[in-house]
């Protein structure tokens, strides 16, 4: 065929764009060959399996993912891999076996299965970190890998129930911690959780968790005295956004002794200055401390430490 010379240019310009043989579309006659090799590679890899031989039948199945990704076999061959390299124990490998199907064939009728197992599997991984040893693993799931893992499965199914339960879970994995660095996390979790999906079965859970942690830093003497606040407002909201809910009055009773331990963590920081030397700074919580309240054993001990001090 003949083009016009207008369009040789256009044409030259377009197939040098396409670079590689690699990145051009699968030629429509290499199809037929290609669906061949996935069915015979398919039936190998059933017989490995038939043969105890897992680790084989993992590999060819992958062979048909990697290689011939557009063969009606692949999406089948991605996902029982997947299942195999589960009931080998290796669960991130799996998980990842389960995203390739997921990424690639949303149109398969097994995109569901695959959703609803990486899911379970996120679960299990992080519920074994915050509760139990979580059997059948090869090796121990690093927190920051199962929180990637869960966060995938929020993305792939971010209106579906799974998503604010992953959300949840993160929350939960990283409070099991303990740590400053791990509360943050936590709290950021359950933030996303409570904004995103506010109506949600876990979203309530989360705000409260939210207070819950805040309350538990500032008792732990963290010196960001910010936090008692922000757990009294952690509180309000949740008592504000899910009233009726089964946590309402433990809230209430928690957002109750948040004043006396207010007026504690001023005396004991009053206390803290006295034994440096720093009169001022000591009068000036001990201070607070009158301020905060108008009797009671911390009120006396406080106007008596004035008075030695030379203050009120």
């Amino acid at each position: 065929m003949r083009f016009p010379q207008l369009v040789l240019p256009a044409l030259a310009v377009l197939l040098a764009s396409c670079g590689d043989d690699a990145d051009l579309p699968p030629l429509v006659g290499g199809a037929a060959p290609n669906q061949e090799r996935a069915e015979a590679l398919f039936s190998e890899a059933q017989g490995a399996e038939s043969a105890g031989k897992r680790s084989k039948a993992i590999k060819l199945y992958d062979t048909i993912g990697d290689e011939m990704p557009l063969a009606r076999r692949a999406p089948e061959a991605r996902f029982r891999q997947g299942e195999l390299l589960e009931e080998a124990g290796d669960v991130p490998k799996a998980f990842d076996a389960y995203q390739e199907l997921i990424s690639r064939y949303n149109n398969s009728g097994l995109y569901e299965k695959a959703l609803n197992r990486q899911a379970a599997m996120a679960q299990a991984a992080a519920d074994g970190q915050v509760k139990t040893s979580f059997l059948g693993l090869k090796a121990r799931i690093s927190d920051e890998r199962i929180t990637e893992m869960l966060a995938k499965v929020r993305t792939n199914a971010p209106s579906s129930p799974q998503a604010s339960k992953a959300l949840f879970t993160i929350g939960e994995l990283w409070e099991s911690k303990g740590k400053t660095a791990a509360s943050s996390k936590a709290i950021a979790a359950y933030r996303e959780l409570v904004v995103e999906y506010p109506d949600s079965r876990e979203a309530p859970e989360g705000q409260f968790s939210i207070g819950k942690i805040l309350l538990d830093q500032a008792r732990s003497g963290n010196q960001d005295q910010a936090n008692l606040d922000r757990a009294r407002e952690a509180f309000q909201d949740y008592l504000r956004q899910y009233p009726g809910h089964s946590k309402n009055a433990e809230a209430r009773q928690l957002m109750s002794n948040l004043g006396g331990e207010d007026i504690q963590r001023s005396f004991n920081i009053a206390e803290f200055y006295e034994r440096k030397g720093d009169t001022t700074s000591a009068r000036f919580y001990y201070e607070e401390v009158l301020r905060k309240s108008k009797y009671g054993d911390l009120h006396d001990k406080a106007k008596a430490r004035l008075a030695a001090l030379g203050g009120n």
